[in-house]
């Protein structure tokens, strides 16, 4: 491997999913920079993205205020055909990656409390893709339905992967989230 480009611990985390073990060099290399690793990381110019690595770990951006919700343990986001489903589906509304953020849940850095997710992402919509609603202390939401809190719209449905093998379950999930989407608060 060849010289890192960070020795963010958190950015290394995301980045890499494997455990790693170190040659004798490596510790070396490390001993030598063990001031830098242990001075706290503080940005120069802080962006969106860079101030939400302290909180959440996420992709895209909060400034939309749509928030995708999942929790997949196996990808760091989505699997490789749900991630395809997911910007199709996005792409047919006009957004992009950009426009909406998407938190995995079943990333150990990730809160999985309700209150500090409205906290940090400040949502207008939230949709919850394979969420159980109970998980994150929410009432009993149907699937394909809304709850309408003073904030914000959660959408309850089903993940990309339920959807692969039922379609009655895409197209419910397509006429609401469209719904949802075009919809002004």
């Amino acid at each position: 491997m060849s010289s890192l480009l960070t020795s963010d611990p958190i950015a290394l985390q995301v980045f890499m999913s494997e455990t790693i073990f170190a040659t004798a060099d490596a510790i070396g290399v490390l001993k030598d920079n063990a001031e830098v690793l242990t001075q706290p990381h503080i940005p120069q110019q802080t962006s969106a993205h860079q101030e939400s690595v302290a909180e959440f770990i996420f992709q895209g951006s909060k400034e939309k205020g749509i928030l995708f919700i999942l929790r997949y343990a196996d990808f760091p986001y989505f699997s490789p055909e749900a991630e395809d489903a997911f910007i199709k589906t996005i792409a047919a509304l006009k957004l992009t990656l950009a426009d909406v953020a998407v938190v995995n849940l079943a990333n150990a850095h990730n809160p999985n409390e309700f209150k500090r997710i409205m906290e940090f992402f400040s949502p207008k919509k939230i949709i919850l893709l394979g969420v159980e609603p109970k998980s994150l202390q929410l009432p009993a939401i149907a699937h394909n339905s809304y709850m309408h809190g003073r904030v914000a719209t959660v959408f309850n449905t089903f993940s990309f992967e339920e959807m692969f093998v039922d379609l009655t379950k895409k197209k419910a999930f397509w006429t609401e989230f469209k719904s949802l989407i075009q919809h002004q608060n």
